[in-house]
C-alpha cells in the first residue's frame, strides 16, 4: 500500500487542506522530536506519551511507515531549501552545487544516519521505492529546481529529476546498498557529468561551519544558533548605526519575554497586549521626535463601509498641488502583529508622506487591531476591514486619482497585504490588486513552536531570537489574534500556509526581508512558494538590520530607508500601466 500524502488526517493538516487538526500535529511534532533525538519512533510509546490509545493514534497519523515518511520529509524540506538558497553559480552549475550541498548535509545528519543504521531495510523501502511517496516528493523538488534553471538537460525535466534522485540515493545510502561509505564528492562528479558542466568546488562543511585550517576551530553558526548568549549588540553582522540607535533606547540587548505564555487567561493576555501597545507607541513617538515634518504632502480623510456595518477610516496622501492628476497608487497597511499600534501615529504618517512625496497616491487603512483599549476584535475582523477598504478604494480610484493599487505593508501589515490578496482571489476581486510589496512579513504564527521545529523549518526564529523582537511575546500576540487556535494553519490568518494552488495567478510580488530579523526565513519561504506557483516575484534581503528597521529607524539608517521608499515607488510605477 502506498503511503499517500492524502491518506491521513496528519497529511491533510500538514498540507494545509485542514485548517487545524491539533491531535495529528501534536503527534507529528512529538514523533519528530523523538526522531531528532536519535530514538526509535514506536507507535505504542508515542500513543502513551500523547495520552491516547493506539487506535486513535492510527486514525490521526496512519501507520508507522506513513508517520516516518512525514517526519523524514519535514527534515528534507529545510535541508533542500537551504542547499538551493546557498548554491553558487548559474544554470547547470548551480543545480549541481545545490544537489552536492544537499547530499553532503543528508550524509552528515546524525539522526538520519542513526535511523538508517537501526532500520536499514525499512529505510530503503520507504525512501527509495514506491512503498511510500517520499521518492516522488524528492523527485518533484529536484524537478522544480531544474525547471527554474536554464540548464541544458539530457532528458525532459521529469526524467532528469528522476535520474538525479537515483544518483543521490546511490551515494546517500551507499553503506546500505553496497557496503561503501557515503561520498558526496563522488556524487558531485556524477551530477556534473549528467548535466554536462564542471564539478563545482566543495561547499563549506556541514552545519554552516567553514574550516580555516586543520588546526583551527571552525567558524560557529550565526547568531544564537551558534551562541545562545549572543545579542544584537554582540553580533558582528549588525549595522553599526542601527546598533547605536537601539542602544539609545535600551533595545540593543535581548528583547524581554512576556510574564506568561499563550495559555494564560485571556483577560491577562489582553491586559499585557494593551501594555505592549502603549510601550511601542511611546517608542515610536520618541523615534519620531528626531525627524522633521514635511509640508509638500496633503492628507484627506474618508470612510469605507465594512461588511459588518463597521465604518473603516481611510487616510489618503498625495503630493501637494497634484490634485486632478492620476498617479500610481499604494495602499499601506501598518505593522504591529495585527494586534497593536495606531494607524495614524507619527511614524506611520511619516511613512505615508515619504511615499506620497515620490509621486504616489497613498491610502492607509485604519483597520481594527485584534486588541484595543476598549475591545477585542480577533481574526478575521481586521482582515475584513482591509478587504472592504480595498473594495471601496478600487471603486473610487477615479475620484482619488489612483491609476492602480499596490498593497504594501510591514510585519503584521505585510500579513494583511498577503492575506487580503488571498481573500481577494477567493472572492473574485483579484483584479483590483496590481501588485504586493511585503516587508519583513509576519506570516507563520509559529513563534511558540519548540526549538527543534524552529531550527528545522524556520531557523532564523532561533538565530535572531530577541533581536528587537521576542518570539514568546509574539506567541502571546498570536493567541489574542486567534484565541481558539482554530486558524493556526489557515492561510488567511497565516499566509505561510498558503498552497501553491492558492498562489497561482497572483499579481507581481516583492518580498523584502532583513538579515537579522527573527522573521527572515518565513518571508523567504513565502517568496519561494510564490516562485513555485509561477508568480512574478522579487526577493530582497537587507543586510545588517533587524525587524522593520528600514521603515522605523529613518534617521539611523537613512540611506536604507530612502532606498526602500524608492524601491516601493519604482514597483508601484512599474505596475501603473
Amino acid at each position: 500500500m502506498t503511503a499517500s500524502r492524502e491518506a491521513t488526517r496528519l497529511a491533510r493538516a500538514l498540507s494545509a487542506e485542514a485548517v487545524v487538526d491539533d491531535g495529528p500535529l501534536h503527534a507529528f511534532r512529538l514523533a519528530r522530536r523523538t526522531f531528532l533525538a536519535g530514538t526509535r519512533v514506536d507507535m505504542g510509546p508515542l500513543a502513551a506519551e500523547l495520552g491516547v490509545d493506539r487506535a486513535t493514534l492510527f486514525r490521526w497519523v496512519g501507520n508507522r511507515d506513513q508517520l516516518l515518511t512525514e517526519v523524514i520529509w519535514s527534515l528534507f524540506v529545510p535541508t533542500w531549501r537551504r542547499a538551493v538558497q546557498e548554491a553558487a553559480g548559474t544554470g547547470a552549475g548551480r543545480v549541481v552545487d545545490a544537489l552536492t550541498r544537499f547530499t553532503r548535509d543528508v550524509c552528515a545528519s546524525g539522526p538520519f544516519r542513526t535511523h538508517l543504521c537501526r532500520e536499514p531495510d525499512r529505510a530503503l523501502r520507504l525512501l527509495t521505492t514506491r512503498a511510500a511517496d517520499y521518492q516522488v516528493r524528492v523527485t518533484g523538488a529536484f524537478a522544480e529546481l531544474l525547471a527554474d534553471s536554464d540548464a541544458v538537460l539530457p532528458l525532459p525535466v521529469p526524467d532528469t529529476a528522476y535520474v538525479l534522485t537515483r544518483v543521490a540515493e546511490s551515494f546517500v545510502y551507499a553503506d546500505l546498498i553496497a557496503g561503501a561509505e557515503p561520498d558526496p564528492a563522488k556524487a558531485a562528479v556524477v551530477y556534473a557529468a549528467l548535466l554536462r558542466c564542471p564539478v563545482p568546488p566543495p561547499p563549506p562543511t556541514p552545519g554552516g561551519t567553514v574550516t580555516v585550517t586543520s588546526d583551527r576551530a571552525s567558524t560557529p553558526l550565526p547568531g544564537r544558533l551558534g551562541d545562545p548568549a549572543a545579542t544584537y549588540r554582540t553580533d558582528p553582522r549588525a549595522d553599526r548605526r542601527l546598533r547605536e540607535a537601539l542602544a539609545r533606547f535600551g533595545l540593543d540587548d535581548q528583547a524581554a519575554p512576556p510574564p506568561f505564555g499563550p495559555d494564560a487567561p485571556l483577560e491577562d493576555k489582553l491586559a499585557f497586549v494593551r501594555g505592549a501597545h502603549d510601550a511601542f507607541e511611546g517608542l515610536y513617538a520618541a523615534i519620531a521626535q528626531e525627524e522633521t515634518h514635511r509640508d509638500d504632502v496633503v492628507r484627506t480623510v474618508h470612510a469605507a463601509p465594512g461588511r459588518d456595518g463597521h465604518e473603516v477610516p481611510v487616510y489618503v496622501f498625495r503630493p501637494a498641488g497634484s490634485e486632478g492628476q492620476v498617479l500610481p497608487g499604494v495602499v499601506y497597511l501598518h505593522g504591529g502583529g495585527m494586534t497593536i499600534l495606531d494607524c495614524d501615529n507619527r511614524l506611520h504618517t511619516r511613512w505615508c508622506e515619504d511615499l506620497a512625496a515620490t509621486g504616489l497616491v497613498v491610502a492607509t487603512v485604519d483597520f481594527r487591531n485584534a486588541v484595543t483599549a476598549a475591545d477585542h476584535a480577533p481574526f478575521p475582523a481586521g482582515l475584513h476591514d482591509c478587504a472592504d477598504a480595498l473594495t471601496w478604494l478600487d471603486a473610487h480610484r477615479d475620484g482619488l486619482g489612483m491609476a492602480s493599487i499596490v498593497l504594501q505593508g510591514e510585519s503584521g501589515g505585510a500579513n494583511l497585504c498577503l492575506a487580503s490578496t488571498l481573500l481577494a482571489k477567493r472572492e473574485g476581486r483579484l483584479g483590483a490588486i496590481a501588485g504586493v510589496y511585503a516587508m519583513v512579513p509576519y506570516v507563520s504564527g509559529g513563534y511558540g513552536w519548540d526549538e527543534e521545529t524552529k531550527r528545522a523549518e524556520l531557523p532564523s526564529l532561533v538565530e535572531n531570537e530577541g533581536w528587537f523582537l521576542n518570539t514568546l511575546m509574539m506567541d502571546v500576540l498570536v493567541s489574542t489574534y486567534d484565541p481558539t487556535g482554530e486558524h493556526a494553519r489557515d492561510p488567511l490568518a497565516w499566509p505561510y500556509f498558503a498552497t501553491v494552488e492558492d498562489l497561482t495567478g497572483m499579481p507581481p510580488h516583492v518580498v523584502s526581508v532583513n538579515e537579522l530579523d527573527p522573521l527572515r526565513d518565513e518571508g523567504i519561504a513565502y517568496y519561494r512558494k510564490l516562485q513555485a506557483a509561477g508568480v512574478r516575484a522579487t526577493g530582497r534581503v537587507v543586510l545588517g538590520l533587524t525587524h522593520g528597521a528600514d521603515s522605523i529607524f529613518k534617521t539611523a539608517v537613512d540611506d536604507v530607508y530612502d532606498a526602500t521608499v524608492a524601491d516601493i515607488s519604482r514597483f508601484a510605477r512599474s505596475l501603473a500601466g
